[in-house]
């Protein structure tokens, strides 16, 4: 079969999620590294490797007998769940969010997101005439595959030291016009704190310029906040865009269960925020499938505003700070510019400049694999301004990354 003439142009160009390249990779070094004393030791995927909260798991096991929690759900998610939900704005957040029109449940943030990429563009051939999605840089790799297979245009937010991290929308948004694309054809601005791959948070003022700036120019504000439960100094607590004026007017966000509950594979999450675009998105995803299995929503709503979830979450982010702190240790004893001071104290990854004497952060993390069996993601999977850098998730056993750690000593990996 003609392959090429059966998929668009953007698929056929599609390279395989980062991810599971690496895991591919991986997975071909496994024996090789083994024989060595190098068994493999993940650091790619941010995937929490704890079992979720026990009441969580206790409960599900219950629902499970339920007469009809076998059958379809509904798109937007049953009523408990949505109500558990704009409880869990309002106790976290202060937020106002009416369950019925302004919140609409997920198969996950990653799905949501990449419906609202699909939704919000249209394919074109002309590269000028394309509709354009403003993006971090680096940002989330998989906004820009979503970007790619809607056949739109991801354009570059840089994320760097220089600018303290806050890049200059309005200064971007002109150098879009000159570069030839249409004022009307850019159709939303994303802003993801706290940050993957960085980690980093931002200030309410910045957040604030950016929500002005978006209703000037009528751009949708998508805000990927599924890391917002995941900090462990209260002077970065990450805040919702809702709690800001205006938000509502022209932005929507993004919550994922994933990280805060330890429940990867579950696939839920939800998007919240202005009514006509909530409902809208969900007329869209309406057609594509029929909602979370209703045991996973009823639990999830259940431990969501209850003391054992929140406990879990207090818990799970002692645990980080305890891990990040192991590898700011390890690093700066390895001669990396890194300290406590320094890091942020968000999410569970670290962002690290590779050693001085390379040149690509590919090259850096594929000789790390192959001679110490451990997979770091090289800094430009996420985007141009990531070279130079590599990302690590501390999600393994305290035992693993102090491993790592020795590896490097072991093995000649400094950043001298």
């Amino acid at each position: 079969m003609n392959i090429e003439k059966l998929f668009n142009k953007e698929v056929m160009t599609l390279d395989t999620y980062i991810m599971f390249r690496l895991k591919e990779a991986t997975a071909k070094l496994k024996p090789e590294l083994i024989a060595k004393n190098r068994a493999p030791i993940s650091l790619s995927m941010g995937a929490p490797t704890a079992n979720p909260p026990k009441a969580l798991m206790d409960r599900l096991k219950e629902i499970l007998d339920e007469d009809g929690i076998n059958m379809y759900s509904i798109p937007k998610g049953e009523p408990y769940f949505r109500n558990a939900i704009a409880k869990r704005m309002k106790n976290r957040f202060g937020v106002e969010l009416d369950p019925e029109t302004e919140i609409f449940s997920l198969v996950g943030s990653k799905e949501g997101i990449a419906n609202l990429v699909r939704f919000i563009t249209t394919p074109k051939e002309e590269e000028l005439e394309k509709d354009v999605i403003m993006v971090p840089d680096p940002c989330y790799a998989s906004y820009l595959q979503f970007i790619q297979c809607s056949g739109a245009k991801a354009y570059p937010m840089p994320l760097t030291a220089e600018n303290d991290y806050k890049p200059d929308v309005e200064a971007i948004y002109e150098q879009i016009i000159k570069d030839g694309y249409k004022p009307e054809n850019i159709k939303a601005l994303f802003i993801n704190f706290p940050n993957n791959p960085m980690g980093i948070s931002t200030t309410r003022e910045y957040v604030q310029s950016v929500i002005n700036f978006c209703k000037k120019h009528d751009i949708l504000l998508a805000s990927d906040a599924a890391y917002c439960d995941l900090y462990f100094d209260e002077k970065e607590k990450p805040f919702s865009i809702f709690e800001l004026e205006g938000a509502k007017d022209i932005g929507v966000e993004f919550y994922s269960f994933s990280k805060p509950y330890a429940v990867t594979g579950w696939r839920l999450g939800w998007i919240c925020g202005n009514k006509e675009v909530v409902q809208r998105f969900g007329k869209g995803k309406s057609t594509i499938d029929n909602g979370i299995f209703k045991a996973l929503q009823k639990a999830c709503a259940e431990i969501l505003n209850s003391e054992e979830g929140d406990k879990y979450i207090e818990e799970g982010n002692k645990g980080y700070a305890r891990k990040q702190a192991i590898m700011v240790k390890g690093f700066k004893e390895l001669g990396w510019p890194i300290s406590e001071e320094t890091v942020p104290h968000t999410t569970f990854y670290l962002w690290l400049p590779i050693p001085k004497r390379y040149t690509s952060a590919f090259k850096f993390c594929e000789d790390v694999l192959e001679k110490s069996g451990v997979v770091l993601v090289p800094g430009n999977a996420f985007g141009t301004h990531g070279e130079g850098f590599f990302r690590l998730s501390f999600v393994c056993s305290d035992e693993q990354l102090q491993e790592v750690i020795d590896r490097f000593k072991a093995d000649g990996f400094t950043y001298n």
